[in-house]
């Protein structure tokens, strides 16, 4: 049995968010010691870990609720997880299209900028009046 201390150590996961975890649901209460002092057995190191991963990989919460859902479920088939990783996945590709546009948009500035005075500099013209842009770049910003 682990301290929460302990697991955050063998995990990653900061302690604050292991509470946060229990709170909502995704690790299960922890059973306490005789001084109640909160003990996590393998599986909810287990458990921790699948979530951090899902976690580095991008996907919500909720996503990962889904996923944990499924987990504890092994005899039902992995369409639903494929499901859940095909959104997923889907979502990245939008958001590497969205800073795609972003980098070649900051490209186009610098290549046009003569690096004179900040009068006559197309960064901070550009950045002034987005009708410069070769791109709508709007939600690239919120990626």
């Amino acid at each position: 049995m682990l301290s929460i201390g302990k697991l955050s150590s063998a995990t990653g996961v900061k302690v604050p968010t292991i509470r946060y975890y229990e709170q909502i649901g995704l690790l299960p209460r922890a059973g306490r010691s005789t001084g109640n002092q909160r003990l996590y057995d393998r599986p909810a190191v287990e458990r921790l870990a699948f979530i951090r991963h899902a976690r580095e990989l991008g996907f919500s919460l909720e996503d990962i609720r889904e996923l944990l859902a499924l987990a504890d479920d092994p005899e039902k088939p992995c369409a639903a997880a494929d499901l859940i990783a095909g959104r997923q996945l889907a979502a990245v590709n939008a958001r590497l299209r969205r800073l795609e546009a972003l980098r070649d948009e900051l490209q186009r500035m610098l290549a046009q900028c003569t690096s004179g005075r900040i009068a006559d500099c197309r960064v901070i013209e550009v950045l002034g009046n987005h009708a410069l842009c070769a791109h709508d770049h709007a939600e690239a910003a919120e990626a």
